[in-house]
């Protein structure tokens, strides 16, 4: 196995099953400003910093001055429809992600968990799946200048962790936005995951050095490369 210090994984879709909530809470926020968005719309920013992406959609169904005056509403929306959604409903694991990062920590690998959420709703959903103590680092998108694809979150939490040596890292993703954050910030593993919002076709055609089934392959796969 070659060296790794840190393994840095997404949320959901990588780490936290996916579901209809995300999808759910933009289609909802964005309704209140009169905009019908299509499935494509959501898919297509999916990985993203969720303000980022409000701005791009809002710039695309309106325009810039729009989308300049109206994004913090709407984001604020989207997380009060996404907790309440949370708060309705189970928040469940990708099958196998509490074992691995029981794995990494057994083998002196770091665990760190990025998002494109503000910390508030990160920080309730690590609560709820019981991962306060399996983790390293939390990295939200409050945390950093640039949301993904910029490499901030990573090199963020390479930074907490007292970490210099990027090669020695890997990002696990489920998104091509998490493997072009993952590419820009030069990680030894750059590594794309089928359990969540993007195909195999879509990951494939985005920098990445393996594209497994889910994170429950990962120390099968660090273990032999």
């Amino acid at each position: 196995m070659r060296p790794i210090d840190l393994v840095v994984f997404d949320m959901v879709g990588t780490t936290v099953a996916a579901s209809d909530r995300i999808p759910e809470a933009f289609t909802k926020a964005f309704e209140n400003q009169g905009i019908r968005l299509s499935q494509n719309d959501i898919r297509s920013v999916r990985g993203r910093s969720k303000t980022d992406a409000i701005r791009e959609l809002l710039t695309t169904h309106r325009d810039e001055f729009f989308a300049d005056a109206t994004t913090d509403n709407v984001y604020e929306s989207f997380k009060r429809f996404l907790l309440d959604g949370y708060r309705a409903g189970r928040v469940e694991p990708i099958d196998g992600a509490a074992a691995t990062f029981d794995w990494c920590r057994a083998n002196g690998i770091g665990v760190a968990l990025t998002t494109g959420f503000d910390r508030e709703l990160a920080t309730r959903l690590v609560e709820r799946l019981g991962w306060r103590n399996r983790i390293e680092t939390l990295v939200c998108n409050d945390d950093v200048a640039r949301g993904r694809p910029a490499p901030d979150l990573i090199l963020k939490a390479m930074q907490r962790l007292n970490l210099v040596d990027v090669a020695r890292v890997a990002s696990v993703g489920d998104t091509v936005s998490d493997l072009q954050a993952g590419a820009n910030a030069g990680t030894g593993f750059n590594i794309g995951v089928l359990s969540g919002a993007h195909s195999r076709e879509q990951l494939r055609q985005a920098p990445h050095t393996a594209l497994i089934a889910s994170v429950a392959e990962l120390p099968e796969f660090l273990q032999n490369s």
